[in-house]
């Protein structure tokens, strides 16, 4: 579409991308509410790791798993988040993000190249989503390590003054 109508991108990307968003706020639902079934059939200690982990990395998490190019399994992130009651609006905010980039970068290509952009996303877009999960992780990393590190030193001088 991006490239029969190259100045409706932006307009392409923006509803690609809240589309995405509405269907995976349904699927986060079902895994919300399946979840007290799946509570009652499922270990404990296992499911509570799980869920820590989830809260800890919860944005990352999701917004790795958004750039991601099929098949990688969203919808089983999606249907986990609502599992393990991910926060509602760090939840939209990682897939708007990553949906949000991934549908923009397509559309834009699209516009730019017209239909050769098709055969050079379909040869690299793979390689360009994994390398933005790693780059993601990577400042996640990065982040964490810096606060650990920088983290207490900074909250004290702040509470000093």
């Amino acid at each position: 579409m991006a490239s029969k109508r190259p100045a409706r991108w932006p307009l392409y990307a923006l509803i690609s991308t809240l589309g995405s968003i509405c269907g995976a706020y349904v699927l986060y639902g079902i895994g919300w509410e399946g979840g007290r079934v799946l509570r009652r059939k499922t270990p404990q200690a296992g499911l509570a790791h799980a869920q820590r982990w989830l809260q800890q990395n919860e944005f990352a998490t999701m917004l790795v798993a958004a750039l991601l190019p099929p098949p990688a399994p969203l919808k089983l992130f999606i249907l986990a988040a609502g599992l393990l009651r991910v926060n509602a609006l760090r939840f939209g905010l990682a897939l708007l993000a990553g949906r949000g980039l991934r549908f923009a970068t397509d559309a834009w290509l699209g516009a730019r190249y017209g239909v050769k952009a098709q055969d050079y996303l379909s040869h690299n877009l793979g390689k360009a989503s994994l390398l933005a999960a790693v780059l993601v992780v990577g400042l996640v990393l990065v982040h964490r390590w810096w606060n650990r590190r920088y983290g207490k030193h900074t909250s004290e001088a702040v509470q000093q003054k």
